[in-house]
């Protein structure tokens, strides 16, 4: 195992930040990269990073690491610092407001331009996927940060970018385990969400606000739509947001379980020999992040919960009670859609307009920008 520390700071300044990545196996293999809490608030991803690292650790020892595999364990140093009235607060930036985890470069244009050019792109799909990491190597070694969080998103971005498998581990407020994933690449991904026992797999060709897991993998069928048939250029990374459910889902069986759903997936990728790996045959059937329903408060109340996570439920269906303190008003909260209840708000007094529930439906109806601030 090899730890790297990456400066995120400029040298001039009294606060410093480092990010600290740990690499198993050899570069020229296939190639996973993990990292955690991104949104440095979101614990229960930390905690599986730490029983990913002892099991790399022990597989490598063992020469079973095949391929590389980069696991970074606490993805924003500059977040972790950040604590309001003794409440952690690592989703957005305090000195703009910006998500951590929006506003990663998109390099379809830049890569259109470079491939249009005579023999960059021919009929062996291998040796497109090749020139077009070598590009992606190109263009994110030109970045130039300008602030502490932008220099964090090109550290991260830098490991990742050329990756066959990413996972970016996140949690909800509450919340069963699910996945978001390119529509492309449901297939692929599968048997990672089957092994982890998803409850959902939420799929789009774009979800808006360029979050993380999107610039590794969009930019893939983005040019393959662009060039066409004659060049062929596969989904050639599996980038997923792992929601690790809930923001007190942290225990050492829980973390121990998904750490070894995740080892099972990288064997069957090739980046490791996990052994014989039985995925389990049925799990979640993928619905697309465009027939996600919010559920938002039409008033202020106190919120009380009428289903659970993991829940399915009927469109029609009262998910919760809102009630007025003060003239004892109760407003029924319903589904507008059959699906999964995969996430809710922990907060039980709430002001209008917060969401407060997603509810995984089959049929597209929602457009735009498609993820939560």
């Amino acid at each position: 195992m090899d730890t790297i520390k990456h400066p995120i700071s400029a040298p001039h300044g009294t606060a410093h930040y480092e990010l600290t990545s740990y690499h198993f196996g050899q570069p020229g293999g296939p190639k996973a990269y993990i990292q955690a809490a991104l949104h440095a608030d979101e614990v229960p991803a930390m905690l599986v990073a730490h029983e990913l690292r002892q099991r790399l650790a022990a597989l490598e020892a063992a020469g079973k690491v095949t391929g590389e595999v980069i696991l970074v364990p606490a993805a924003n140093p500059i977040g972790l610092t950040q604590v309001i009235n003794e409440r952690p607060f690592g989703r957005f930036d305090l000195s703009n407001g910006i998500n951590f985890n929006r506003g990663y470069p998109h390099y379809f244009e830049q890569l259109k331009a470079r491939l249009a050019a005579p023999g960059q792109l021919g009929a062996d799909a291998d040796a497109n996927v090749r020139t077009i990491r070598r590009h992606l190597r190109e263009l994110v070694a030109q970045w130039q940060p300008t602030s502490d969080a932008t220099t964090l998103k090109k550290a991260l971005l830098q490991m990742a970018i050329d990756a066959d498998v990413v996972l970016d581990m996140h949690c909800e407020n509450e919340g069963e385990l699910h996945l978001y994933v390119g529509t492309s690449l449901c297939g692929i991904a599968q048997p990672l969400a089957n092994l982890m026992g998803a409850c959902a797999v939420l799929h789009t060709a774009g979800a808006g606000g360029e979050p993380f897991d999107e610039a590794c993998s969009r930019l893939w069928w983005d040019l393959a739509g662009h060039f066409g048939p004659q060049f062929p250029i596969p989904s050639a990374c599996m980038a997923a947001t792992v929601e690790l459910r809930g923001e007190v889902s942290v225990s050492y069986e829980l973390a121990a379980r998904d750490a070894d759903a995740i080892i099972a997936y990288l064997g069957v990728r090739g980046m490791l020999d996990a052994g014989q790996v039985a995925v389990p045959a049925h799990g979640c059937t993928p619905t697309p992040l465009e027939g996600t329903q919010r559920v938002d408060a039409p008033h202020a109340g106190l919120l009380v919960y009428r289903r659970e996570v993991g829940d399915l439920v009927r469109a029609g269906e009262v998910i919760a009670d809102l009630i007025d303190p003060v003239t004892g008003e109760v407003t029924p909260l319903a589904s507008q859609v059959d699906g999964v209840l995969f996430t809710r708000l922990s907060h039980r007094y709430i002001i209008r307009g917060m969401n407060v529930a997603k509810i995984a439906g089959a049929t597209p109806f929602r457009n735009g920008s498609l993820l939560s601030l």
